[in-house]
């Protein structure tokens, strides 16, 4: 699993368990649960009873004598809180592969679609078959009406990336240009002689 993912469910997680938490506290006082079944709360658990509030007369008073800096600094905080949650909310709606790509054109040939990863493992499949290429990895991005292929492949130390470069265009790429529909999809490739450093080439 890559950061990214790992990442938003933590995130994700992290935001459920406050929520769950906050609003089981708020059950519990509504319907008045620790009278009801005998409980006793820890000391100084807050909303205990349906008649609690958050904050009583005295807090309020005790955050009001702060001085009026106090307030600013909180609410420059609650703003940077905001702020970096519409930006995540944004980041996430922000696609970075197209998922779906049209089978033989746009728009798809009889609602016909084929997943980005399905055509990246195919790709790879295809081009991990060449001769000289003993790994290949494709990944899709861009959009779905402009795709983009990036492919990394590890050669053995005898190949010719030229040549290697002409078969891999003249085959699995161009079997994918034709099954999408898109001629014109940019491909970025990456090579790496195996026990040598990468080379790169668009």
């Amino acid at each position: 699993m890559t950061p990214r993912p790992v990442l938003n469910r933590s995130l994700l997680a992290l935001a459920g368990l406050v929520l769950l938490g906050g609003g089981l506290l708020i059950l519990f006082a509504g319907l008045d649960i620790y009278r009801r079944h005998d409980l006793v709360p820890p000391t100084g658990w807050p909303l205990t009873t349906p008649d609690d509030v958050l904050l009583g007369s005295a807090d309020r008073a005790r955050w009001s004598s702060q001085g009026w800096l106090w307030w600013p600094a909180v609410i420059a905080a609650l703003a940077l809180v905001a702020l970096l949650a519409l930006w995540w909310l944004l980041a996430q709606l922000r696609r970075r592969h197209p998922g779906a790509l049209p089978v033989g054109g746009t728009p798809p040939q009889e609602g016909v679609e084929l997943r980005d990863s399905a055509l990246s493992d195919a790709i790879a499949t295809e081009a991990g078959a060449l001769p000289a290429v003993e790994h290949a990895a494709v990944r899709i991005t861009g959009r779905p009406a402009h795709p983009r292929t990036r492919v990394a492949l590890t050669l053995t130390p005898q190949a010719s990336p030229g040549t290697v470069l002409d078969v891999l265009c003249e085959g699995p790429l161009q079997t994918a240009r034709r099954s999408t529909g898109t001629p014109g999809m940019p491909t970025e490739v990456r090579l790496q002689v195996a026990g040598h450093k990468p080379h790169r080439a668009e």
